[in-house]
């Protein structure tokens, strides 16, 4: 054969492996120990990261940061209401492109799970469904309904074959091995009955049917039909079991803390209780655990749902906000899931065996056919430690923990001991110069009342907006005669206005002359107040706001909002006048948003007004622009906008999302790990405004001339919002020294060299940070947390000298614990531990 002929061979045969790989086959099954990913069982950890709540420019470091921390899986809901927001419109760009979203996974190393719901909950505005679905004829939702089941199957066809389109399902070669239709339905099913029941299994049919070649799982639905699986959602899910013994126990929200709303505390969720609840489902059988959320973001927009929910989204994540890592969460739940890793082998491998070893202490053992053994320790008692035997060691187990043995014997994480650093954020001013302030005022007597309609009695906020803006103006008037009573020194009369709606502005005569607003719990807004009237023809305009449409419950497309009344005057000389069925005229929005005054290309459509008119009175309604400079470096920034009252904020035309400086309420002086965690325990913030900063993506910026637009409901002083940088500030580390009773050592490679392991504290500012102070280091028995430590009854007096000598200049450091190192024994006899916390700064400041 010519040597021609033999290269067009080998290019064949090259070319014919190349394409076997592009279409290798891959398998995603389940049974009922764990996923089943091309034959092999896994123990899989994921998290929540959703990607409309960050930008694309952020995707790839937050995932890789999730990647870091010991993360298999990236879990994130499918959003219908960005994606089509007008009927066979579809949006998949910026930060609504799925599709990229899923490819960064992919590039990383990790699996997707795509919970396409349509529903999503997820404190989303209206669940995650566009408003126009409430409109088409004959709806009702997530129901045996033909209308909405129609329109739910076409969009779920659109998401389901844009992902075949692109190979990303497992079964093509892709990053997704799980898929979710519907979301947390087992509620409304029991309420619905037979239709709840047709629907739910309507749903899992049609989604089988889309042949994706990956499982399919409904999350809090009992009674999920083969071969959907049914899965966990909570706090704690270790007592959940799966309908039929051949599917995996899979937790799909393990919530990491909680949601804040205006008006409310924020709420943390202590680390040693979320690694112990995770840590107890494992030890219990399951497979699979998704952190909800690792990342939560910032409702950017009018994204947020609820109603009443704030623009940040923090949920005391592992990932914050900002996309900076929250110590010591993520690091111990790192550490934790290095540790289940360990055990992988025995995990999948079967049951456990169960054995007493106290009142509220048991042994969870773990056996592989290949001599692999796990165990887990827990003791479930809320205030006491205790020592247990277990193969013929004693261990000490802190209350309300889990001690994880990969070899069943060796202890080498438990859930209520933090072995790596805590950080201290903080917001620190950036010196960009908010400059060249303009105000604009809405001025109501100018109104163009062209632009809305009038009719006969009051309306539906939404059925009026279709949920365009915030805002609908509700307007009538009054003739006062001459010789009404309270014009002539009698007391003034009251108005009455009851509202469903989110907040309320009462305006007589173009004077804002006072406001209210609701809650979560209470969908009513009650107004009486006496009012100032004039003798003849007075207008009264409410200002009816939404604070983002209800996002859960039966029907709640239904739910009305807006001044439903009644609206009422009370003391006139006739009585009351029942202003409910009078003519009102309605109006959609503000004047600044008809002109689009946000946009950089609109800015001359409004006269303007310098700002040295703008400390002299807080105006309501009125919108204010200034420009500032990108500040230098890259630390995340927000806007600081304590000095505001509420309305909505914009840079550059990009909406940062509502602000509203209410004050919080709450019980902030529990928090304790042990014992069951709810939303009422660890709340911080009372007192203060439940949201102050606001997330600026840094790339939203230019350098110069960074455009910043505002709309303030009740009046604030704009010319005291700042730009700050979220920055670590210090570092703290809590580490017990070396025992010698305990087994703190281990044989190496050859089994006759003992080493000794001794415990060791580490360090580390942020890239492009170093160490420039020591606040406290104390080898002894020191007191207090991160950010409040003082020193205890023993105390090495070298300390503070050691961790400077060790540590100063440098981006991280390293501190071995034991006496040798601070001198000697500072109090004989005594379990000590290394305390330090120490200050980080720009690297070149040092």
């Amino acid at each position: 054969m010519e040597t021609n002929s033999i290269s067009k061979w080998v290019l064949f045969f090259f070319i014919v492996i190349q394409l076997g790989f592009q279409y290798i086959s891959c398998s995603v099954t389940y049974d009922g120990k764990a996923i089943v990913i091309n034959g092999r069982r896994r123990i899989l950890m994921s998290g929540s990261i959703h990607y409309p709540r960050s930008t694309p420019e952020m995707w790839e470091d937050i995932i890789m940061k999730a990647k870091e921390g010991g993360l298999d899986v990236i879990e994130t809901y499918v959003f219908w209401n960005v994606h089509e927001p007008s009927p066979g419109i579809y949006n998949f760009e910026g930060r609504y492109d799925l599709v990229r979203f899923l490819k960064t996974v992919q590039k990383a190393g990790l699996y997707a799970h795509l919970r396409i719901g349509p529903y999503v909950c997820a404190e989303w505005n209206f669940g995650g469904f566009p408003v126009w679905l409430k409109y088409v004829p004959g709806i009702s939702f997530r129901t045996d309904n033909e209308p909405f089941k129609r329109a739910m199957k076409v969009f779920t066809e659109k998401i389901v074959n844009l992902m075949k389109h692109e190979n990303l399902f497992e079964s093509q070669g892709g990053p997704i091995i799980l898929s979710q239709i519907e979301n947390e339905y087992g509620a409304l099913d029991k309420k619905y009955g037979a239709p709840g029941y047709n629907y739910m299994t309507w749903a899992a049919e049609m989604a089988v049917g889309l042949r994706t070649g990956v499982p399919w799982i409904m999350c809090k639905q009992d009674d999920a039909p083969d071969p959907i699986i049914n899965t966990c959602n909570g706090f704690y899910c270790d007592a959940f079991k799966p309908n039929k013994p051949y599917k995996p126990k899979i937790w799909t929200e393990a919530w990491t803390g909680w949601f804040s709303e205006f008006g409310g505390v924020v709420h943390k969720r202590p680390v040693e209780d979320l690694a112990y609840a995770v840590a107890r489902f494992i030890q219990k059988g399951g497979s699979f655990v998704n952190y909800y959320m690792y990342h939560g973001g910032t409702n950017f927009g009018r994204s947020a749902g609820g109603p009443f929910i704030t623009t940040s989204y923090d949920y005391d994540a592992p990932i914050d906000e900002y996309g900076l890592v929250r110590q010591p969460k993520y690091g111990h739940l790192t550490e934790l899931h290095k540790a289940i890793k360990q055990c992988e082998p025995a995990l999948v491998s079967g049951d456990p065996t169960v054995i007493s070893l106290g009142t509220n202490q048991k042994a969870h053992i773990f056996h592989s056919k290949f001599g692999h053994c796990a165990a887990f320790l827990s003791n479930d008692d809320k205030a006491n430690a205790t020592r247990v035997l277990f193969n013929k060691m004693r261990h000490t187990l802190p209350p309300w923990s889990i001690s994880i043995l990969p070899d069943c014997r060796n202890i080498v994480f438990n859930t209520a001991k933090i072995g790596v650093q805590s950080t201290r954020m903080k917001m620190l001013p950036t010196h960009s110069v908010m400059f060249s302030w303009q105000m604009y005022n809405e001025d109501l007597t100018t109104r163009d009342e062209d632009s809305g309609f009038t009719t006969f009695g009051l309306l539906d906020q939404v059925n009026v907006t279709r949920d365009a803006s915030d805002y609908l103006w509700y307007t009538t008037s009054v003739d006062i005669g001459s010789t009404e009573s309270f014009l002539h020194g009698g007391e003034h009369p009251k108005l009455l206005v009851q509202s469903t709606g989110h907040a309320l502005h009462v305006f007589i005569n173009g004077e804002l002359l006072g406001s209210a607003s609701g809650t979560r719990e209470s969908r009513r807004i009650t107004y009486k107040e006496k009012i100032k009237l004039r003798s003849g023809i007075n207008k009264i305009a409410l200002l009816s706001v939404a604070m983002g449409l209800s996002n859960i419950g039966g029907h709640y497309e239904s739910w009305e909002t807006g001044v439903l009344g009644p609206v009422v005057l009370y003391g006139l000389d006739k009585g009351k006048q029942d202003l409910t069925h009078s003519k009102w005229s309605y109006q959609v929005g503000l004047k600044g948003e008809a002109k689009d005054v946000v946009s950089m290309n609109s800015m001359s459509s409004v006269e303007w007004v310098q700002g040295s008119l703008i400390a002299q009175k807080k105006q309501p309604l009125t919108w204010h622009k200034a420009y500032f400079n990108e500040p230098e470096g890259n630390e995340p920034l927000a806007l600081d906008m304590q000095s505001m009252g509420k309305g909505q904020v914009w840079i550059n035309g990009q909406s940062i999302g509502r602000y509203w400086t209410a004050y919080a309420a709450g019980d902030c002086q529990r928090c304790h790990y042990t014992g069951t965690y709810r939303p009422s325990k660890c709340q911080v913030g009372c007192g203060r405004p439940t949201q102050r900063w606001y997330h600026v993506p840094r790339s939203w910026l230019k350098l110069t001339g960074n455009l910043l637009v505002l709309f303030e409901e009740i009046g604030g002083d704009p010319t005291r919002i700042s730009l700050v940088k979220r920055s670590m500030t210090s570092v703290c580390a809590d580490m017990f020294e070396y025992h010698p009773k305990k087994k703190n050592w281990h044989y190496n490679s050859y089994g006759k060299t003992q080493i000794i392991r001794r415990p060791k504290v580490h360090l580390q500012c942020s890239p492009g940070f170093s160490i420039t102070s020591i606040k406290f280091a104390s080898f002894g028995t020191p007191l207090g947390t991160c950010g409040n430590f003082r020193q205890g009854t023993c105390h090495a007096p070298s300390s503070h000298d050691v961790l400077s000598k060790r540590c100063i200049g440098k981006e991280k450091c390293v501190v071995t614990i034991s006496n040798n190192n601070f001198g000697q024994d500072p109090c004989p006899n005594t379990l000590k531990r290394l305390t330090v916390e120490a200050f980080c700064a720009p690297t070149s400041r040092v």
